[in-house]
């Protein structure tokens, strides 16, 4: 049961993180604002999220990794429903906030969760395979259930999830804390840790970037002349696959040479950013989203794995930190993606910039 309450926590995170980009020019319309307020909704929530990295880590550290993830699965539940009412611009962004509260205790906390019930780097791999197998879904999902339920659809959708994943983790036994990290102050050199940096910039330009990627991909197809359902299909390839290669990223730990394959996903998932901004068949474009989606998910294990590892001391903390670099790249990346939409090419020079950019963190790949 700890296994399945540990991912589920994943799951929950991962399905907010995609909800609004998908529909972003349709909430647009219902809010009565321009897309790029819509985007810095999601901007606002990883702002939150952000910041609450290193507290979230240390919270699970000292109070407990199950307790601080249950703590964000009620926050991120609330902060939806906070939502729902109307479609005003406060309450969008109030509720962003408070999901954002919420994602950042509760994906430490998951991770944290599964490393002191004894997962292996497998299973890591697996828990971070969760949280990229939602928000693939919700990219898929949640366009069409607007035609259902309207604009609340990403809302009411994750409330079910939060509620359902915040069950299973009660479910779940606890997580006894580490006696050495209760009432420990991090160490100066905690924040000139070299190896820290690298992992960062690995876990950075694999997960934030793809979930920039995720969040405006969608429109980008819709804006070159392609239907919401088959913008959806491609886009969601951009998140979803990485649940098999953050799988395989752990076993990956093993070989002498996965560092180089670590390398070569941030490569491949750059060149393929770059195709889904060139005038290609529908069925390229499909195989580019399915490239970008395999290759980012392979730095993942290696990055919260060795973030543990290199800080014995503060292990929450540390994965912390390195979530807080990804959540960076989300905060500044989604809406300045979202800009370049009002460039020549329509959005496609934000796409290029980004994949040039993910390619080269390659070379900060720790050996």
């Amino acid at each position: 049961m700890d296994r399945i309450g540990g991912i589920g926590v994943g799951i929950a995170v991962g399905w907010n993180i995609a909800i609004l980009g998908p529909i972003a020019t349709r909430l647009s319309h219902v809010y009565g604002v321009s897309l790029t307020v819509v985007l810095l909704f999601v901007t606002v929530q990883f702002v939150v999220h952000m910041l609450m990295q290193i507290p979230g880590g240390r919270a699970a550290d000292r109070f407990g990794a199950r307790n601080s993830a249950l703590l964000g699965l009620i926050l991120i539940t609330l902060g939806n429903a906070l939502s729902l009412p109307a479609p005003d611009a406060w309450l969008g962004f109030l509720g962003r906030a408070v999901v954002g509260v919420g994602t950042g205790f509760a994906f430490v906390g998951g991770s944290d969760y599964i490393r002191t019930r004894g997962g292996s780097p497998f299973l890591q791999g697996l828990y971070g395979s969760g949280s990229v197998l939602a928000p693939g879904i919700a990219v898929a999902v949640v366009p069409l259930l607007t035609d259902w339920l309207g604009w609340r659809a990403p809302y009411l959708s994750a409330v079910v999830v939060g509620g359902v994943c915040t069950a299973l983790l009660g479910l779940a036994p606890a997580a006894a804390r580490t006696a050495r990290h209760v009432g420990e102050r991090l160490e100066s050199g905690f924040f000139r840790s070299r190896t820290l940096y690298r992992l960062a910039a690995i876990h950075a330009m694999s997960f934030g970037f793809s979930v920039v990627i995720g969040n405006t991909v969608v429109t980008l197809l819709e804006h070159h002349g392609h239907s919401k359902r088959s913008a959806a299909i491609a886009g969601s390839l951009t998140l979803l696959l990485g649940f098999f290669t953050r799988i395989a990223g752990g076993p990956l730990l093993r070989r002498s040479d996965a560092s180089r394959w670590v390398a070569a996903s941030l490569v491949l998932g750059g060149l393929a950013a770059i195709a889904l901004a060139l005038p290609l068949p529908y069925g390229a474009l499909v195989a580019a989203a399915a490239v970008l989606g395999l290759a980012a998910g392979l730095p993942f294990a290696m990055a919260f794995t060795g973030a543990a590892v290199a800080r014995p001391d503060a292990p929450g903390a540390a994965i912390g930190f390195i979530n807080a670099w990804a959540s960076l790249v989300i905060v500044a990346g989604t809406p300045l993606v979202g800009l370049t939409f009002s460039l020549p090419g329509d959005g496609r020079i934000g796409f290029v910039a980004v994949g040039i950019l993910a390619a080269l963190a390659a070379l900060a790949t720790p050996r």
